[in-house]
């Protein structure tokens, strides 16, 4: 729930700097490229870039876990702690496309976090899978074939909102620089994973 936190700050911040396209939400930015391809307009090119950074940070992330598979969740929150950092420091120097490529490429990252043998994981950025287990899970329930097994889910989509609702709030007050805060909040999740001994 915290990291998915994370990634709604991140993303409520990539997407009113780049001014409506996504650093964790790539669905959103297929779309976008799909309408940009459609119309040659700028905007495939933007989000092409985001989706590509995206995937790089997914490969950089799970070969950074793989490091260390007992302290997975420790190595990867630290890489995206520092790519953030990066992002900020880029934001703040006015080097908008290089923060918003560092930015996606730490949200690939943190996508590794709870990466599992065989290639599984729990999406931290993205909600569509996650809105539809809620609805199964209601549904099961309604049918009295379950329990509240889905609550988990919905745990994880509000933390991503609540994390979006804060992040636009503290970008409209000092803009990139926001993301300090989820740097911050990163690395201090990678000493809790480190200290909890948590993959």
């Amino acid at each position: 729930m915290c990291l998915s936190g994370v990634a709604g700050y991140v993303d409520a911040v990539g997407f009113l700097h780049s001014g409506g396209f996504f650093v964790s939400f790539m669905s959103g930015n297929s779309t976008r490229l799909a309408v940009g391809i459609a119309h040659w307009t700028m905007a495939a090119g933007i989000a092409g870039g985001l989706i590509l950074s995206f995937v790089l940070g997914v490969t950089l992330g799970s070969l950074c876990g793989s490091l260390d598979e007992r302290h997975r969740r420790s190595l990867v929150l630290l890489l995206v702690a520092a790519l953030l950092a990066a992002a900020a420091m880029a934001g703040t120097w006015g080097a908008s496309s290089v923060a918003l490529a560092l930015t996606a490429l730490a949200m690939g990252a943190e996508n590794a976090a709870f990466e599992q043998p065989g290639g599984g994981s729990i999406g931290l950025t993205y909600m569509t899978g996650t809105l539809a287990k809620i609805g199964q899970g209601i549904a099961a329930l309604l049918r009295g074939r379950g329990g509240l097994e889905w609550l988990s889910y919905v745990a994880l989509w509000a933390g991503l909102v609540a994390g979006a609702v804060v992040g636009a709030a503290i970008y409209a007050q000092i803009g990139m620089a926001a993301l300090w805060f989820a740097a911050g909040a990163s690395a201090l999740l990678a000493l809790v994973a480190r200290r909890l001994h948590v993959g």
